[in-house]
């Protein structure tokens, strides 16, 4: 008797699936051979954006046809955890090929982690360079609660459950626990400086004044290698890999969605939304 089964249709998760598979994993085809450019421009969040450059990193440190990578930074950083977890996937990428760092305007406190992952640290002679130091912020909004007229009731369970809540004040318990987990992202950030430019820690911690410097002054102290802008660090990553010096900027590929809406207002909903997320919602910043 002849087989009567019928082959299953696909779902559309399972077409879906297929047809991502099939989709290039970058915005466009990479040249072979070239430096990949990839850009870490404006501050540091979490969620997606800090998502899509781990797994671009990831992505570069597999491929074939990348030599090497510049770390083209003009970030002022952001949150503690999304910049230590960018600093862990170019660390991983530094690790497979040559990763060159060029800080174009501005590679403080988080960027500047972010950097300490390359090889090499390129700065512009005006370039803002530093700022190694960790600071939270909680606004604290109970006297204008007050005047409005407007309570809060808070029902927790764990007694530090609810640190920063902007309706009351903190307690003495709370702000010690908040100076030791500071202290703990200042203590990482300080040694993976020391690390990244071969300083002692005792020096490291000695530039973790949370100050800033221009790229000049960045160069005498050792926080860069050297003076030059983007071309510069393409040059170096070429030399570093032993091939042309030719580089070419590389991003993840966005939903189709996402690139209509930012075609007409999607960079300003972004660069208002990171923001508030920066301000108001991300407590370590870096």
């Amino acid at each position: 008797m002849a087989d009567q089964s019928v082959e299953q249709p696909e779902s559309p998760a399972q077409v879906q699936d297929r047809l991502r598979a099939l989709l290039p994993r970058l915005y466009r085809l990479f040249p072979a051979g070239q430096v990949a450019v990839v850009r870490l421009h404006g501050p540091i969040v979490g969620g997606g954006r800090s998502a899509d450059l781990t797994e671009l990193a990831r992505h570069l440190r597999e491929s074939s046809r990348v030599p090497a990578v510049v770390l083209d930074i003009d970030s002022p950083g952001g949150s503690a955890t999304a910049a230590d977890d960018l600093f862990l996937a170019f660390q991983r990428l530094a690790a497979r090929k040559p990763l060159v760092a060029a800080i174009r305007g501005t590679g403080a406190s988080g960027a500047y982690l972010a950097a300490m992952a390359a090889h090499r640290v390129v700065a512009n002679p005006t370039a803002i360079v530093g700022s190694i130091g960790v600071i939270s912020t909680s606004p604290r909004v109970v006297h204008l609660l007050e005047r409005a007229g407007v309570t809060v009731t808070e029902t927790r369970a764990g007694r530090l459950k609810g640190m920063g809540a902007p309706w009351r004040d903190e307690t003495p318990e709370e702000h010690e626990k908040e100076e030791r987990v500071i202290e703990a992202f200042y203590d990482s950030f300080v040694t993976r400086v020391a690390a990244g430019r071969k300083l002692s820690e005792e020096r490291a911690r000695e530039l973790a004044t949370g100050e800033v410097w221009l790229g000049e002054q960045a160069l005498s102290i050792g926080l860069v290698d050297e003076i030059g802008d983007v071309e510069r660090a393409i040059e170096i990553a070429a030399e570093l890999a032993n091939v042309p010096a030719r580089g070419a900027a590389v991003r993840m590929r966005r939903p189709f969605i996402a690139r209509l809406v930012d075609r007409f207002a999607g960079r300003l909903a972004s660069a208002v939304a990171d923001e508030v997320a920066l301000r108001m919602w991300d407590r370590f910043r870096l």
